[in-house]
């Protein structure tokens, strides 16, 4: 049955690829589209249509498609789901072959001694990379990284982060049942990835955060710059510490004193922070997230586009699908509240955002994808040119929470330990040992004595 061609095609894009004619000496030069397309979200080749979409026809609708049963059938593996459409347009023909997303990827051109998945980026076929084959196999294994096993015991880990973060968070007593349930955990009592993730000490070297606070609005010399890796919580916090150490304070002048204007909304940033963390491409193993902030904007980058292979520029945030990379991640965020379940982050960083006194429409949160990464810009709400430049300084008010907490704890109990410290704070000792050392460097805190017999002393 022949149908019309409605649709007016423009150019060759994610979607459509088009063939003048069928080749059928070198099937690879079409084939190569057809296993992108089975791989990725589906797609079409147009036989009969020249690159610039203009209608050329085919002399022998039967013949092509005949030929394009017959090397898919030889030259691919395994095979996909495919519709081939004869098309009319005034009285010249042309054949669709529609390419349905696969559920058993990777799907692989095989010939001329060759065994190739190719994916699509843009308006080509490539072929996957390493890094791209091991989603691909995930994909058709129906599973997800953060789900996979690790040949890790539970038993030689501890979760202390998790269970004070659960029992803050939820308001209700951890149980380490939960680590079964939540899928952190085999029935074996090996860690999954996503409970690696979660781990005290992350076995996942991949798992980093790296912070840059610039001087100016591009890249040039840092004022400040952090590097962490571990547990996710773990670098949630330190992200929002670096964030709230090295953003400016606008002030609004009060008839009683004066009110703080921040720069950022803090939900904007946390939501931009579990977003990245959640959403990221763990495969990616020389990856990490990055956070750079600049004079007027906060940038967070994480390496993976979006999961299903669209760009997110091109898309209406209010209509994005909730997928998700890594599911099990993103549930036990949920359970701490750090996130709601339908997908509704990207919203709320913007109505966070835009709730902020100062804001104006051309500072609306930015989001861009590549099939690499991922990348959130929000705009500073207050002018930079109003506000005093105190990035850098070590006065009370720019110490985080936990630096004031350790503070507060050593001026009522000197010789408390870092590894007491850490417990109390539910951090690793390696955390409280760099507090301790900025909180030095800051003139906040002096030892006296030896290491192991000696006290602390607050400096007031």
């Amino acid at each position: 049955m022949k149908h019309r061609l409605a649709t007016t095609l423009i150019a060759e894009c994610t979607a459509y690829d088009f063939k003048l004619m069928l080749e059928e000496k070198k099937p690879k030069s079409w084939l190569k589209s057809v296993s992108a397309f089975a791989n990725g979200n589906g797609g079409s080749l147009f036989f009969g249509i020249d690159d610039d979409g203009i209608v050329r026809g085919l002399d022998d609708v039967q013949h092509v498609c005949e030929t394009i049963s017959s090397k898919i059938r030889d030259y691919m593996d395994p095979m996909p789901e495919v519709e081939l459409m004869p098309l009319e347009e005034d009285g010249v023909h042309v054949v669709r072959l529609k390419v349905s997303a696969g559920h058993y990827t990777p799907y692989y051109y095989v010939g001329d001694g060759q065994r190739i998945a190719f994916i699509r980026v843009g308006d080509e076929s490539l072929p996957a990379t390493a890094e791209q084959m091991v989603r691909l196999v995930l994909k058709g294994a129906n599973k997800t990284f953060d789900s996979l096993h690790t040949d890790d015991k539970a038993e030689d880990y501890s979760f202390t982060i998790l269970a004070h973060t659960f029992k803050t968070r939820s308001q209700q007593e951890w149980d380490k049942k939960y680590l079964l349930s939540f899928g952190l955990v085999t029935p074996s009592g090996c860690l999954t990835n996503a409970g690696a993730l979660f781990a005290d000490d992350c076995p996942l070297w991949q798992s980093r955060l790296y912070c840059t606070r610039w001087d100016g609005k591009e890249k040039g010399d840092a004022i400040n710059d952090a590097e962490f890796a571990g547990n996710v919580l773990m670098l949630l916090r330190e992200a929002m510490n670096f964030v709230k150490s090295n953003t400016k304070k606008g002030w609004e002048k009060m008839p009683d004193g004066r009110k703080n204007k921040p720069e950022y909304a803090e939900r904007a940033v946390l939501e931009t922070m579990v977003n990245h963390f959640i959403h990221r491409d763990y495969t990616v193993m020389g990856g990490e997230v990055h956070l750079d902030i600049y004079d007027d904007r906060l940038a967070v980058t994480s390496p993976g586009g979006m999961y299903n292979g669209l760009f997110i520029q091109d898309l209406d945030i209010a209509d994005v699908s909730s997928e998700r990379r890594n599911p099990i991640l993103a549930n036990v965020m949920a359970q701490l509240d750090y996130m709601e379940k339908r997908g509704s982050g990207l919203t709320r960083i913007c109505n966070e955002t835009k709730s902020l006194e100062g804001y104006r429409d051309e500072l609306q949160p930015v989001f861009k994808s590549t099939p690499t990464q991922f990348q959130t810009i929000i705009f500073a709400s207050t002018d930079s040119s109003n506000v005093g430049d105190n990035v850098g300084d070590v006065s009370e008010s720019k110490l985080t929470e936990r630096q004031q907490y350790i503070l507060k704890q050593l001026k009522a109990s000197p010789t408390m330990s870092a590894k007491k410290m850490s417990e109390t704070l539910s951090v690793t000792p390696r955390t409280i040992e760099r507090d301790l050392s900025a909180l030095q460097k800051m003139g906040k805190l002096k030892r006296e004595g030896t290491d192991n017999a000696g006290r602390w002393r607050v400096v007031d």
